[in-house]
C-alpha cells in the first residue's frame, strides 16, 4: 500500500468520467478511499470532478458534497460501417470537443491538480487531453476488459492505465502497455459486508423456504425487458426448486404482478418481486445463491469480488458489445455462465437447473469467480494514484 505524502496543503484531485453508473461509481469509491487514506495520515483531499449535466455524476458528486464542473464533449455514435461514423451528429458532436479540451484546460490550470483520474465516458475525453496540455498526471482507469473508446483516445498520454484483469493488458496498445497496472475495478465497501437475514427481515421474506436456494433475477434499475419474460416464462418451474427475489424495474412491476397471481399460494409465498432494490442490495447478494444479471463491468466486479455464481444475459447493445465480452471471459473459465443472443425460457432453464441442483457445482463455480474479484480493487487504484503524483 503507497502512503500519503505528507503534504502542507489538501492533495488536489480531478476526476472526470461518468455518464453512466459503470463509470460514476468506481471513481466515487475511489475518492472515498483516497480521503480516507490521506485522513489516516493527517492530511486531505481536494477533489474536482468534471462532468456533463446530462450525466450520473452530475447528481452523483454535488450529493458527495464533491466539487462539479461542467465542459463541452460529444457522443460518438458508433457503427460497424466506417461510413455511417461520418454522420451529421457525430461530425457535429466532434466539433465539440475542442471547445471542450479548452474549458477543461482553465479548469485545470486553475485547480492544478496532483493527479487527473479519469474513468471513461465522452466527458473524460477533452478532460484528459487537457491533463497533459497542462502536463498534469493523468490515470486512466478502464472498467471492462477491453479498452473503451474514450480511454483508447487516451492511452498514449496516461501516466499510467489501471485495469481491472489481467487479461486486459495483452489487449493495451503495444507501446503503452508498460504503463498498464492490474487493479480491478473498485467496489463499494458496503456491498461486500451484506446479511442474508437481513434481508429476509427488509423485505419481508417470511414465505421463503431457507432449504431451497434463492436466485435473484436483476435487470439494472430500469429492468429489463428480456429478462424479465425469460423469467416470466420460467418461474412456475423455478419456484419448485428456488426462491426468487426479482427486480424488475418500475415500469415492469404491474404487467409480472398480473401474471404471477397465477401461481400456486405456496410457490407465491416464495416468490419476492420488486420494482427497485435500495439499500438492502448487500443484504440480498448475501442471500442469493445464484444470480441472474445483465453483465455489466459494476456488477461483474461486485459478484466476483462476493464469489457468486451467475447466470449472465448481457445488453446486446453495449458499447463495443462489451457486456458479451465480460460474460463470455468469465465463462471460460467456469467462474459464470453466459447467454446471448435471443435467450428463451428454455436456455435460462439449462443454464440455472445444474446450479440449483447440485451445491457442490455452485461452490465450484463460486471459487472461480473469485479467483477473478478484486475486494480490495479501491485501495489498488489508490496506489496508483499517489505514485503517480510522484512521477
Amino acid at each position: 500500500m503507497t502512503n500519503a505524502p505528507r503534504l502542507s496543503r489538501p492533495f488536489r484531485l480531478i476526476v472526470s468520467g461518468g455518464g453512466t453508473g459503470g463509470h460514476t461509481y468506481p471513481a466515487l469509491t475511489a475518492i472515498r478511499t483516497l480521503r480516507d487514506r490521506l485522513a489516516a495520515g493527517g492530511g486531505s483531499l481536494d477533489v474536482l470532478w468534471i462532468g456533463t449535466e446530462e450525466g450520473l455524476e452530475a447528481r452523483v458528486a454535488p450529493a458527495e458534497g464533491i466539487a462539479f464542473t461542467t465542459v463541452a464533449t460529444g457522443k460518438i455514435r458508433r457503427s460497424s460501417n466506417p461510413l455511417k461514423m461520418l454522420s451529421p451528429a457525430n461530425i457535429r458532436d466532434m466539433a465539440r470537443v475542442p471547445l471542450g479540451v479548452l474549458q477543461a484546460r482553465r479548469v485545470i490550470a486553475g485547480f492544478r491538480p496532483d493527479v487527473v483520474l479519469a474513468t471513461g465516458g465522452y466527458v473524460a475525453v477533452p478532460a484528459g487531453l487537457a491533463a497533459r496540455i497542462c502536463r498534469r498526471p493523468l490515470v486512466l482507469h478502464e472498467q471492462t476488459v477491453r479498452l473503451g473508446l474514450a480511454n483508447r483516445r487516451l492511452a498514449r498520454r496516461a501516466t499510467r492505465i489501471a485495469v481491472s484483469s489481467e487479461s486486459s493488458l495483452p489487449l493495451l496498445p503495444e507501446s503503452v502497455r508498460a504503463l498498464g497496472v492490474v487493479t480491478g475495478n473498485p467496489v463499494r465497501p458496503e456491498v461486500l459486508a451484506g446479511h442474508a437475514d437481513k434481508a429476509v427481515g427488509a423485505l419481508g421474506l417470511w414465505g421463503f423456504d431457507r432449504r431451497l436456494p434463492t436466485v435473484y433475477v436483476t435487470g439494472g434499475a430500469q429492468g429489463s425487458q428480456q429478462i424479465n419474460d425469460v423469467v416470466r416464462d420460467t418461474l412456475p418451474w423455478l419456484l419448485q426448486r428456488a426462491n426468487v427475489v426479482h427486480q424488475c424495474g418500475p415500469a415492469h412491476v404491474d404487467a409480472l404482478r398480473r401474471s404471477a397471481s397465477a401461481l400456486p399460494p405456496e410457490a407465491s409465498a416464495r416468490y419476492h418481486l420488486t420494482g427497485f432494490v435500495g439499500p438492502e442490495l448487500p443484504d440480498v447478494l448475501a442471500l442469493a445463491d445464484v444470480v441472474v444479471s445483465r453483465s455489466g463491468a459494476g456488477t461483474l466486479a461486485e459478484l466476483t469480488a462476493l464469489g457468486k455464481p451467475a447466470v449472465f444475459v448481457p445488453l446486446a447493445t453495449s458499447a463495443g458489445n462489451e457486456q458479451a465480452h465480460n460474460a463470455r471471459h468469465l465463462e471460460s473459465t467456469g467462474a459464470a455462465v453466459a447467454l446471448t443472443g435471443e435467450v428463451t425460457a428454455a436456455d435460462l432453464w439449462q443454464a440455472v437447473e445444474p446450479l440449483l441442483a447440485d451445491p457442490a457445482r455452485r461452490a465450484a463455480m463460486a471459487h472461480r469467480a473469485r479467483a477473478h474479484g478484486r475486494p480490495d480493487a479501491a485501495d489498488r487504484l489508490v496506489d496508483v494514484i499517489l505514485s503517480a503524483a510522484s512521477v
